[in-house]
């Protein structure tokens, strides 16, 4: 079965696993998001079910002849119903345990399955194929009465289970005749009656993510993408130390062959910073004060101030780049990446998206932790950082590998660091420090309208002294740089509109970069669209696209990076959380009010 991004995520905010239209573990890193995985077929062209194909888990139906598919409501639990051709049925119910224990969060490094019959008299076949190093090789196994340990490159998992070992180990069929219950966790022994514990876990993990949704402020229009999209969101992020990941998965192409194969398992400061400010729109504070700890870390730690545009999950700095051999990538479109070399790269707008993060720590009463002089002091060194190199020039946003400009979007995010440490400064009541830093803003600002507006055009250019059409000049209006009524916005607006759009999408640039010319559009960029239509009046425009973009997301509700314009076929790493922030983004401001039918 050809590869698509008809992909189900599960998880616990600690490992995550992507199911695929046929009920399979296709792609799950243990021991955490960014790690090697053991579920790798996703990345793998080779058939799903040959004798030696591995890195999946799958639990298939004898003669199957019909897969459904749904979430239980709000949550990130999987139910996959198979039908076969008699109408014998079973229901798989997949998710990752996760909820309160004893005070603490338990979440461990672990997948759930329970089967159970619900029509007839179904038979199945269980194959757990986990493989090690990158796709190199299939798990070594020992046996147990009750389980069986797959030997990892650096752990075991051990799968405890109510189905009779030996026929999972041989991987014949066999009828279901009861609920059958799989743990692939720990190694460590089962000392619990399965069958009850899991059904356990499963409860109180189906309450705490409905608690969890319960305390979202929703907009009363398209609540089940924004739920799906915050939830998704939320497994984006690692708990343990609060870092958020760009995306779930590695080296997904931008679009066919195009060797645009990234890894996306890592926090990046620019979508941290996105993804919080969604989420804040909705109260999901925990996200934003479990990231906020992660990055006074990375401040702490950082040289003379210098932020790097990514970081680890564990706030490792290094993050060589390297390529898997053994798996051919997706749909053969290799190679697959592991690691990011951008970590290297200078990209300015970091600063910015730092002290935007924190911004909200100064005002909002409702944390546990609201920020004091300390946090504002920590803050001042990437304010001085922001201030020396807004104008100096940078790989920017979009990571271009080869070529340095100064851009204005990288020059404005530097610009809001200054004007919004003015804002804490004057939350904390130091006046001094808050006329410093308003004036350093204001000469900033002087700086970049001066050298990114093209008077000949009549628009924003962006890049200093260049005349580039960029989606991320619409990111202006967010960060109140220039507002929906400035002359300048609306020709810039026009301008980028009519450079870059295509069709019902948007490009990020229409100028060939170190791999030529761009082939997809970049979905976050036609929600920056959809919100600047939004802002300048263009309000059914603005829904007619909105609505267009969600008829695009896949049947879990959900979006990549990337998508074609030409066909709609979605491309890029999944699930994108900046995408996703564009579904929540554009549903705040676009749905009407509550008041409307109460």
């Amino acid at each position: 079965m050809t590869a698509t991004m008809d992909l189900w995520p599960i998880g616990n905010c600690q490992v995550s696993a992507l199911v695929d239209r046929a009920g399979r573990f296709v792609w799950g890193c243990t021991p955490r998001v960014d790690g090697d995985p053991a579920f790798c077929s996703l990345l793998d062209d080779n058939p799903k079910a040959g004798d030696d194909a591995f890195g999946f888990w799958e639990i298939d139906i004898d003669r199957c002849r019909t897969t459904t598919q749904s979430y239980l409501r709000n949550t990130p639990i999987l139910v996959t119903r198979h039908e076969d051709e008699d109408g014998n049925a079973i229901e798989v119910i997949d998710f990752c345990p996760r909820f309160t224990r004893n005070g603490r969060r338990y979440r461990p490094v672990a997948f759930a399955r329970i089967v159970r019959p619900v029509a007839g008299s179904p038979r199945i076949r269980v194959r757990l194929r986990p493989a090690v190093t990158w796709g190199s090789a299939r798990a070594r196994t020992t046996r147990g009465s009750n389980h069986i340990r797959y030997l990892l490159d650096d752990s075991v998992l051990r799968l405890s289970t109510t189905a009779p070992v030996g026929w999972i180990e041989d991987e014949r069929m066999f009828r279901v005749e009861r609920p059958l219950h799989f743990f692939l966790g720990p190694d460590e022994s089962f000392s619990d009656d399965l069958h009850a514990a899991l059904d356990n876990m499963l409860e109180r993990t189906i309450e705490e993510w409905r608690h969890w949704v319960r305390g979202l402020a929703t907009p009363y229009e398209w609540q089940e993408a924004v739920i799906r999209s915050a939830i998704t969101l939320k497994l984006c992020q690692h708990e343990e130390t609060g870092a958020i990941v760009a995306a779930l998965t590695t080296s997904i192409p931008e679009h066919a062959d195009s060797q645009r194969n990234w890894d996306y398992r890592y926090c990046w400061v620019r979508d941290a910073y996105y993804t919080v400010q969604a989420l804040n729109r909705l109260g999901a504070l925990d996200v934003l004060e479990g990231y906020l700890e992660y990055l006074r870390n990375i401040v702490d730690n950082a040289k003379d101030g210098h932020i790097q545009p990514l970081y680890g999950v564990g706030g490792e700095a290094t993050l060589i780049e390297w390529e898997a051999p053994a798996l051919s990538g997706y749909r053969g479109m290799g190679p697959v990446r592991v690691g990011n070399q951008a970590y290297e790269q200078i990209q300015h707008d970091a600063y910015g998206q730092i002290v935007l993060s924190n911004a909200q720590a100064f005002f909002d009463h409702r944390l546990l932790r609201v920020a004091g002089r300390e946090d504002f002091e920590a803050l001042e060194p990437i304010g001085e950082r922001a201030w020396q190199k807004f104008d100096q020039p940078d790989a920017g946003l979009w990571e271009l590998r080869t070529k340095s400009h100064v851009h204005t979007y990288s020059a404005a995010m530097c610009w809001a660091a200054c004007d919004r440490l003015a804002n804490a400064a004057e939350a904390l009541k130091l006046d001094d420090r808050a006329d410093f830093w308003r004036e350093r803003a204001e000469t900033m600002r002087v700086r970049i309208e001066e050298a990114a507006w093209r008077p000949d055009t009549q628009r924003m250019s962006a890049t200093f002294g260049g005349d580039d059409l960029d989606a991320s000049l619409l990111q202006l209006l967010d960060l109140r740089f220039l507002s929906p009524d400035d002359p300048r916005f609306r020709t810039t607006l026009e301008a980028v509109e009519g450079g870059l759009r295509r069709g019902s999408y948007m490009l990020r640039y229409a100028t060939e970069d170190d791999f030529g010319l761009p082939h997809t559009a970049f979905n976050v960029c036609t929600f920056w669209l959809i919100e600047a239509l939004h802002f300048t009046g263009r309000d059914a425009d603005a829904r007619e696209l909105f609505e267009e973009m969600l008829a695009r997301c896949t049947p879990a509700g959900l979006l990549s990076e990337d998508i074609d314009p030409n066909t709609g076929e979605l491309w890029g790493n999944y699930p994108q959380t900046y995408s996703l922030v564009g579904v929540i983004n554009c549903a705040v401001l676009l749905s009407k009010p509550w008041s409307a039918k109460r």
